[in-house]
């Protein structure tokens, strides 16, 4: 049951975003994998960066951040000193002040909080999937995919429901800035350095943080301590109260990774049911175990945050490469995810796969995703619900993913449905 994937002579630009217009290049990452696991790659426009592509290299490494640092960005660009200090988020900083800002919002994103959720994304994916499944073949990216993040970071973040489509489009100007059909400004297209100080070099970062600004205003008068984001702005154990500057891009930061990742993760599951409709009969007559193994079997197959970089505090070698202090060292999660000496078969979709300790929220280190209990719980409701109306889904026409190297997924993708 081998799932199509986009086909490349093995030796990709993984620099040139253009290289992931039609998926990621798994040839390339299989070749890495077996002949150049610690990889030096050109940066393009960018310098040149080390690309780990193994399942075991990424892990322990991923497990060391005072040798891999992540305090100097998490992209593959350059930024100044001035630059970092402007754009960071926690995600851009290493414990323990990575650990003091994440406390202060673990909890709203733990599982015992999240199970809660339940009945709400359930009532979510019945109205998403009904309003959708009323067209005969409409783009299920859009209208499915798009639909059930975006309501659940309204409701967690406690945003007004006429405010979410505009939020979500400003959420694509900033992770998917790379792409032409989200931004008029991608940076290896046009001019972005009046930009340079905003999150993701976006000016759309401006935009957020204005509407931010305006949104705790009107909290603070109706006296609404509720929320993520009343949270993030209490002093941690130090005392400490974040910048404004922080709680910018910590806002830009939910908009986008908090609606993007979980929306490509829903369309590469929709995606693997049209290509292999066994799947979707399985998924029909799944019990609880099975639609366990079956969502962290999707997660690891969609793999949507395609890396992170770091960067070396001292010289270290890996697989006889000399690996200098400052270097940019790239984690190529979705290369992990495809490891063969980790997963076997790992370019077919196991629903019954376990254990499947796939690295699709950063597992190992103090970065794993805040949001992962929400992306699982999310993905399993929606496809529950899906299976249960349809007989069959099928393309009517390519899908199509997006132009980056870092954010990777289907956006549109174009089927009819045969309801039961």
């Amino acid at each position: 049951m081998t799932i199509w994937h986009p086909s490349d002579d093995g030796y990709a630009n993984l620099s040139n975003h253009d290289s992931f217009v039609n998926g990621a290049p798994h040839n390339t990452f299989a070749r890495m994998r077996r002949e150049d696991p610690v990889a030096w790659c050109d940066g393009g426009q960018y310098k040149g960066y080390w690309s780990l592509t193994r399942y075991d290299d990424i892990l322990k490494h991923n497990r060391n951040p005072s040798l891999l640092s992540s305090a100097h960005g998490i992209r593959m660009e350059d930024q100044s000193r001035e630059e970092y200090l402007a754009r960071r988020t926690f995600q851009e900083t290493d414990p323990p002040e990575h650990s003091a800002t994440r406390k202060l919002v673990n909890e709203a994103f733990s599982k015992k909080v999240i199970d809660q959720l339940e009945i709400l994304i359930r009532d979510l994916c019945v109205d998403i999937l009904e309003n959708a499944l009323s067209n005969d073949e409409f783009d299920a990216s859009y209208l499915i995919s798009r639909q059930l993040p975006m309501r659940m970071l309204g409701r967690v973040l406690g945003l007004p429901a006429q405010d979410l489509d505009w939020l979500v489009t400003k959420g694509d100007e900033l992770i998917a800035n790379t792409d032409p059909e989200y931004s008029n400004y991608v940076p290896d297209k046009a001019d972005t350095d009046e930009f340079r100080f905003m999150p993701f070099r976006s000016p759309a970062g401006a935009e957020l943080y204005s509407y931010a600004k305006q949104l705790m205003e009107e909290k603070a008068a109706r006296n609404d301590t509720e929320g993520v984001l009343h949270l993030i702005l209490q002093p941690n154990e130090q005392g400490e109260v974040i910048s404004n500057t922080e709680f910018r891009n910590f806002f830009c930061l939910l908009v986008a990774a908090g609606n993007d990742t979980t929306r490509y993760t829903l369309s590469a599951s929709m995606h693997a049911l049209v290509v292999k409709p066994e799947l979707l009969a399985m998924l029909q007559n799944a019990d609880n175990r099975l639609w366990a193994s079956a969502t962290e079997e999707f997660i690891r197959w969609a793999s949507p945050t395609m890396h992170f970089r770091r960067t070396a505090t001292e010289e270290f070698e890996l697989h006889g490469k000399k690996v200098k202090e400052g270097d940019k060292v790239v984690y190529w999660f979705i290369s992990a995810n495809r490891d063969e000496s980790r997963f076997e078969k790992p370019f077919e979709v196991d629903l019954r796969r376990t254990p499947n300790r796939h690295m699709a929220f950063g597992q190992g280190g103090p970065h794993v995703c805040l949001g992962m209990w929400l992306a699982r719980l999310e993905l399993r409701v929606l496809l529950q619900e899906l299976v249960k109306r349809v007989d069959t889904i099928e393309l009517v026409g390519e899908a199509e993913y997006v132009r980056s190297n870092f954010v990777g997924g289907i956006k549109r993708l174009p089927v009819r449905m045969k309801r039961k």
